[in-house]
C-alpha cells in the first residue's frame, strides 16, 4: 500500500512538474508586452496652455488621443470607473480573487453576469491582444499577461494606457476622443450622466454607439447608475437626475484650430505624439471667425490673414492662415501668412526708421511733397496730388509716396534691404534685380510673418526676435539688430499718430496700411508694448480686387484684432535716454528742412562735406580717469557748408567751430554712428568704436 501511494504521489509531483513547465514555456512562446503599439497614439497639437489645437487621425483612421488622468480625466469618471469595473485597482497585482468570486456566485445565483470578475489591467491585455472568442484560454491569458503589466507599468501608467484604447464605437478609442466626438469637449469636467455615460460605452461599444443606438447606450447608462446606487457611491436622487439627462444621438467633428500652424508643426516635428505651440488657444478662437466673417463680408474669393506676435518673446500667439481652411473657392489650405506677396507702403517706416538714425532728418524736419524725377522713375502719390511742404512724420503717417522715395535715395536702397534681411526679413526681388528705389513702393516680396516681425523691433526699440510657433525645451533665438534705440521709438511715436479708421480711437496703436500695385494685397501691421498684429486681404491666386485699399480693408480688421484680445493696450516704450524732442522751430538749422541730394548748392565749388577725424570704422580708446576734458574727442570735418551740427547716434551735441573741428563727450563703451551736417543739408556718417 505504501509503495503505491508513493508511486502515486510521485506521478502527480512528475505531472505537475511537467504541467508547471509546460505553463512556463507557454507563457514564454508568448513573447514581449506588445507596449510600442498600445502606445501608438494620434499626434495631437496643443497651444501653450496645453489646450487641444488639432489631433490628426492614425493611419488606419482610428482617433486615438493620450490620456494623463492627472490633468485631462473628471474625478467623477474615475470614482465610476474604479465602483463599476475594477474597485481594488490600487490594491492587486492584475488579478482580484475577490472580485472573480463575486462574479462567479452573481453568475450561479441570477444566471446571468452581473458584473465581470476582469480588472482594469486584464482588460488592457485584452484590448492589446484581443480576442475574438471568449474561454478559459483566453481568461488565463489576461491574467498572465495582467500580472506582466503590473511588473512593468506603474498603475497610473496602466490607466491611461487602458483609458486611451477602451473602444467606444466606430474608430473612437479612449475616453478623450469618445467625450470631445459624442459631448464636445475634453472628459475633464463632466456631470455625473456624462461620466456614467463614458463608464457604460466601452462594455459594448458597437451596439450602444450613440449616433446609431442611442437607446441601447441611455439603457447602459442608467444600469451604471443603479449599480452606483447600490453601492453607496451616488445618491438616489443625483442618480434620478442623471438618468433624466437624455444622451446624445450626433457625433460631433473633432476640433480644428489654428490648421495650419498645427499642419506646418506635424511637418516639422516627426514621431512626436504632443507638439506644443506657442498659440493661445483663447486668442485664435475670436481670431478665426473675425477672418472669415470680414472675408465674406468684402466678396468671393477674398481671403484674410492675420498673425499676433508677442513683442518681449517673439512667440506667435495666433496664426489665422485663410479665412476658411475647408473654402475651395478662398483656396483656405494655402497659409497666406507665409505667402509672399508685395508689402504695399508698409516698408515705409523703416526707410524713415534708417533716415532718423542717420541723423540727417528728424520727426519735425520738413519735406517737401512734390514732383521729382529720378531718372525714368517719378513717383507719385497714390490719390495722383501733391501736399506740398509737410512735416516729415506727416508724411510718414499720410503715407506719402515721394517723401518716402526721396529718403530712400538718401539712405539707400541696398542698405535698406540689407538692414531688414539682418532683422529677419526675408526680401524676395524679382528674378535678375538688385534693390532700387521702386522697393519702398512695394516692389519686393516679402510674408506677413517676416513683416510682423520687423514691426515688433519699433515695439522693442530697434532689435528684432526671431519667431517662434513650436515649444521647445532650449530657446537659444538671439536678439537681431533693426535699428538704433532713438530711431526705433520715433518710428514707434510717428505711427501712434496715424489717423485710425472710422470709429476707432485716436493714438492708441501705432499701425500701418499698404496697398500692392492693382490693388492685389491689402495690408495693416499695427503694435503696442505688449504685441504685434499683421493683417493681410487679397486674393490668394494674387488676381486684382478693385478698390481694395489697406486702410479700408486691412487696418478695421487690425483695429477689432487688437480689441478681440480682450487685454488692454499696452503703452509703448519711454524715449531712451538722449532722443531730441523739439518743435521744428527749436531744431537744429541743418535739420529744420531735408533737401535731396540733387538740390545741395554749395557757392564757390564749396568742396563736398567729409569727416577726416574720426575714420570710419576706427576703435577709439577712452581713458575717463583722466577727467572730462583730457578724455574729450576731437571731430575734424572737410568741406561742407557752415554752420554744422554734430550728431551721435541721433543727438545733437552742438555745432563745428569756424577751424571746422569740435571736441565731443565721448559716448559709451561699444559702437557709435556720428554725423556731421552742414547748413545745406549735405551730411557724412561714420561708425566708430569706443572702449
Amino acid at each position: 500500500m505504501r509503495s503505491k501511494s508513493h508511486r502515486a504521489l510521485s506521478a502527480l509531483a512528475l505531472a505537475f512538474i511537467l504541467a508547471l513547465i509546460g505553463f512556463v514555456g507557454w507563457v514564454y512562446s508568448l513573447g514581449p508586452l506588445p507596449l510600442d503599439e498600445a502606445r501608438r497614439v494620434s499626434t495631437t497639437i496643443v497651444d501653450r496652455n496645453g489646450k487641444l489645437l488639432r489631433a490628426y487621425a492614425m493611419a488606419d483612421g482610428r482617433w486615438r488621443l493620450p490620456v494623463d488622468t492627472k490633468t485631462n480625466v473628471d474625478p467623477t469618471y474615475l470614482k465610476l470607473l474604479f465602483a463599476y469595473e475594477d474597485q481594488r485597482f490600487y490594491a492587486h497585482d492584475g488579478i482580484d480573487p475577490l472580485a472573480l468570486g463575486r462574479a462567479a456566485v452573481q453568475l450561479a445565483t441570477r444566471g446571468y453576469i452581473v458584473s465581470g470578475g476582469s480588472t482594469i489591467s486584464m482588460q488592457l491585455a485584452r484590448l492589446m491582444e484581443p480576442r475574438r472568442q471568449r474561454s478559459l484560454y483566453a481568461k488565463l491569458h489576461q491574467i498572465v499577461r495582467a500580472i506582466e503589466l503590473e511588473r512593468s507599468l506603474s498603475k497610473d501608467e496602466i490607466l491611461n494606457l487602458y483609458l486611451a484604447l477602451a473602444p467606444y464605437g466606430g474608430n473612437l478609442e479612449g475616453i478623450r476622443a469618445a467625450s470631445i466626438a459624442y459631448l464636445g469637449k475634453e472628459p475633464k469636467r463632466l456631470s455625473l450622466a456624462e461620466a456614467a455615460l463614458l463608464v457604460a460605452l466601452p462594455q459594448s461599444p458597437e451596439t450602444r454607439r450613440l449616433d446609431r443606438y442611442p437607446d441601447a447606450a441611455r439603457i447602459a447608462r442608467d444600469r451604471v447608475l443603479g449599480r452606483m446606487v447600490e453601492e453607496h457611491v451616488v445618491s438616489v436622487d443625483d442618480a434620478k437626475q442623471a438618468k433624466a439627462v437624455p444622451v446624445p444621438t450626433l457625433r460631433k467633428p473633432m476640433p480644428i484650430l489654428a490648421p495650419h500652424a498645427s499642419d506646418n508643426a506635424l511637418a516639422t516635428v516627426k514621431d512626436a505624439p504632443v507638439i506644443k505651440l506657442t498659440l493661445d488657444s483663447n486668442l485664435q478662437k475670436v481670431l478665426e471667425p473675425l477672418a472669415r466673417d470680414r472675408a465674406i463680408a468684402l466678396g468671393p474669393n477674398i481671403s484674410v490673414g492675420i498673425i499676433v506676435v508677442d513683442v518681449e518673446s517673439g512667440d506667435v500667439l495666433a496664426r489665422v492662415g485663410s479665412a476658411d481652411y475647408f473654402d475651395v473657392s478662398r483656396a483656405g489650405q494655402v497659409d497666406m501668412t507665409r505667402a509672399i506677396r508685395s508689402p504695399g507702403s508698409t516698408l515705409k517706416p523703416f526707410i524713415y526708421g534708417l533716415a532718423f538714425e542717420d541723423g540727417f532728418v528728424h520727426p519735425d524736419s520738413l519735406i517737401d511733397d512734390r514732383p521729382v524725377r529720378f531718372g525714368s522713375y517719378a513717383p507719385e502719390n497714390f490719390d495722383m496730388t501733391f501736399q506740398g511742404t509737410v512735416p516729415v512724420k506727416k508724411a510718414l503717417q499720410m503715407s506719402l509716396n515721394v517723401p518716402a522715395i526721396v529718403l530712400l535715395d538718401r539712405v539707400g536702397s541696398s542698405r535698406l534691404a540689407s538692414r531688414l534681411r539682418q532683422a529677419g526679413g526675408n526680401l524676395v526681388l524679382p528674378k535678375d534685380e538688385s534693390p532700387g528705389l521702386a522697393m519702398g513702393l512695394g516692389g519686393v516680396g516679402i510674408t506677413l510673418q517676416d513683416l510682423a516681425q520687423l514691426y515688433a523691433g519699433f515695439a522693442r526699440l530697434g532689435t528684432t526676435k526671431p519667431l517662434r510657433e513650436i515649444m521647445a525645451t532650449k530657446d537659444d533665438r538671439e536678439p537681431l539688430r533693426l535699428l538704433d534705440p532713438v530711431a526705433a521709438w520715433q518710428v514707434g511715436n510717428v505711427l501712434l499718430g496715424t489717423p485710425p479708421p472710422e470709429n476707432a480711437a485716436h493714438n492708441r496703436i501705432a499701425f500701418k496700411t499698404g496697398t500692392s500695385y492693382g490693388y492685389r494685397d491689402a495690408w495693416s501691421v499695427g503694435f503696442d508694448g505688449r504685441m504685434t498684429i499683421g493683417v493681410w486681404v487679397g486674393r490668394p491666386d494674387g488676381a486684382p480686387v478693385p478698390g481694395l485699399i489697406g486702410r479700408l480693408a486691412a487696418a478695421p480688421i487690425l483695429f477689432d484684432a487688437f480689441a478681440r484680445t480682450g487685454k488692454t493696450l499696452t503703452p509703448l516704450p519711454k524715449p531712451p535716454k538722449g532722443t531730441l524732442l523739439a518743435s521744428n522751430a527749436k531744431l537744429p538749422l541743418p535739420l529744420k528742412r531735408f533737401r535731396p541730394v540733387g538740390e545741395l548748392v554749395r557757392p564757390g565749388g564749396e568742396q563736398a562735406l567729409h569727416i577726416q577725424f574720426p575714420l570710419n570704422g576706427s576703435r577709439i580708446d577712452v581713458d575717463r580717469s583722466v577727467g572730462a576734458e583730457a578724455a574729450a574727442m576731437p571731430v575734424k570735418v572737410a568741406g561742407g557748408v557752415l554752420p554744422m551740427t554734430v550728431m551721435v547716434n541721433g543727438t545733437a551735441l552742438g555745432e563745428i567751430d569756424g577751424r571746422r573741428q569740435r571736441l565731443i563727450d565721448p559716448p559709451g563703451p561699444g559702437f557709435a554712428r556720428l554725423t556731421v551736417i552742414d547748413a545745406t543739408g549735405a551730411a557724412d556718417t561714420v561708425v566708430i568704436r569706443i572702449q
